[in-house]
């Protein structure tokens, strides 16, 4: 019934189903770290010792400017999606970008192109959803439109 609702809701559907993601990931990594001691079940000794931030394996939601160069100086490898609510090959990708976010060793950085039009503009998104992979803080590839996740696996690997 509440399925109903949040399809009568307009554009609500796809963020309640985003939460029941992030709260079915939220706990089975706290599932892991009880279990565990620790997230990833890696010994700290494999990372890399210059790696200035733990890579996150959810989305982030880039809510402006600063926010999006924090992200990108703070990553080796990120993937950009430049994507809006309403775009249907945006909410298309959405499962590919959660399983990079989850699967690989990129962050990835979610920029809703409607609320952060100057972000948008500042990387040439004039179609969405456009993607891109920075290196080091510098972009090295660019997609436009949907793309398959053995794709941006691959960019992901030559970005590394």
């Amino acid at each position: 019934m509440s399925d109903s609702a949040d399809a009568a809701d307009g554009g609500d559907a796809g963020k309640s189903e985003r939460e029941r993601i992030r709260e079915r990931k939220l706990r089975a990594l706290r599932e892991e770290l009880e279990r565990d001691g620790e997230i990833g079940g890696g010994d700290a000794s494999d990372a890399p010792a210059e790696t200035p931030a733990a890579t996150p394996s959810e989305p982030i939601e880039v809510d402006g400017p600063e926010a999006f160069q924090r992200v990108v100086d703070e990553h080796d490898v990120v993937v950009v999606d430049c994507y809006a609510d309403w775009c249907g090959p945006c909410q298309m990708m959405e499962p590919t970008i959660e399983a990079l976010a989850s699967d690989t060793d990129a962050a990835v950085a979610k920029v809703d192109v409607d609320a952060n039009p100057g972000i948008a503009q500042q990387l040439g998104a004039r179609s969405i959803p456009t993607l891109l992979v920075y290196a080091d803080g510098e972009a090295v590839d660019r997609f436009t439109g949907a793309q398959d996740r053995a794709t941006l696996e691959s960019a992901i690997e030559r970005a590394a």
